[in-house]
């Protein structure tokens, strides 16, 4: 049995994971949605087989999907998850969940009442470096947690726009606020401090901070701050979390995991495409109804959205903010 998939967005990730879908044998490629009929007709152009649509529900009525991808921006979140739910078709989306809290709280409440198989593009959960941390950890006792996420300001005009993206936390450095989650455990209070430093006498119309400071207590008692900027220039990028340790330091990247311990001074590369793993874990989920591959469902990274939003709302009313459980 072969899987029938469709896409929703023409951009960066959407490239990247139908490339990946495109491969997988199990899998069929049918459609991609785009804002217009000729953007979805220019990405499907270079597939075989490809319908271009520009409105979802034609897309829908038109193809008979088994599951559907989401790739768009954060502020396009909401009609297109409730459409699918409301069809009972499972999807992968993209992180952030969206700009605020309510519309990923309406999707979530909608999800549950069908028990949708869901999964979020959280991939630095799928590294071998993040395994490997998690497999090391149970020796050590992490004290305090310091992360980063600093590179240049994406360009494209909804990023830079407070209520386009949501800001760098919400938008990028979602995922070292969820690898924070998913290594140490659940965040219970937050304060922050964000700024704007440079970007906004150099690129028109922004009104997103372009630097921030988070400060973050866990429910376990370890604390951890995660700070991140946009103002670096091009080619300059540090992402990541440092582990402060009872028998010394392990540092998580993007490629690598390194640790200078009393126990052990090695480094671990990735060797696997943590892209590649995620997918195998969804469609797996969608053929199979297992989804113990899946690291990170709606539910899950509903509460990474928690904790970056919480951040935002510490920054707009000057005090820390404590974390609802849902």
């Amino acid at each position: 049995m072969a899987l029938n998939i469709g896409l929703v967005g023409t951009g960066w990730f959407s490239k990247v994971h139908s490339k990946i879908l495109y491969n997988f044998p199990e899998v069929k490629f049918k459609a991609v949605c785009g804002t217009s009929k000729e953007k979805a007709d220019s990405f499907a152009s270079d597939f075989t087989d490809v319908r271009g649509y520009a409105n979802l529900t034609d897309m829908l009525d038109g193809e008979n999907l088994d599951a559907v991808y989401i790739s768009v921006p954060p502020f396009a979140h909401g009609e297109i998850e409730i459409a699918l739910i409301e069809r009972g078709i499972p999807f992968f989306v993209e992180k952030p969940l969206g700009t605020n809290i309510e519309t990923p709280q309406h999707i979530l409440k909608e999800i549950e009442k069908k028990s949708l198989i869901t999964s979020v593009g959280y991939h630095f959960r799928y590294m071998d470096s993040t395994r490997k941390l998690k497999s090391l950890l149970s020796d050590y006792q992490v004290g305090m947690v310091l992360g980063q996420w600093s590179g240049s300001m994406p360009l494209v005009p909804w990023w830079r726009n407070q209520e386009g993206s949501g800001g760098q936390l919400i938008e990028q450095t979602t995922h070292i606020v969820d690898l924070l989650r998913f290594v140490c455990g659940e965040v219970e209070e937050v304060s922050s401090y964000f700024g704007n430093r440079v970007m906004h006498n150099q690129v028109d119309s922004v009104t997103v901070a372009d630097v921030g400071t988070v400060n973050l207590k866990l429910s376990n008692g370890i604390v951890a701050n995660i700070s991140n900027t946009c103002i670096l220039p091009n080619d300059y990028f540090r992402a990541g979390l440092t582990f402060y340790t009872d028998k010394g330091l392990i540092d998580l990247s993007h490629d690598k995991l390194v640790v200078n311990s009393q126990l052990i001074k090695e480094e671990f590369e990735n060797k696997q495409n943590p892209y590649e793993l995620e997918n195998k874990a969804f469609i797996h989920a969608v053929l199979t109804g297992d989804t113990s591959g899946i690291l990170s469902d709606y539910q899950d990274a509903f509460r990474t959205q928690q904790v970056t939003y919480a951040a935002l709302e510490s920054v707009e009313k000057g005090t820390p903010i404590r974390i609802i459980k849902k």
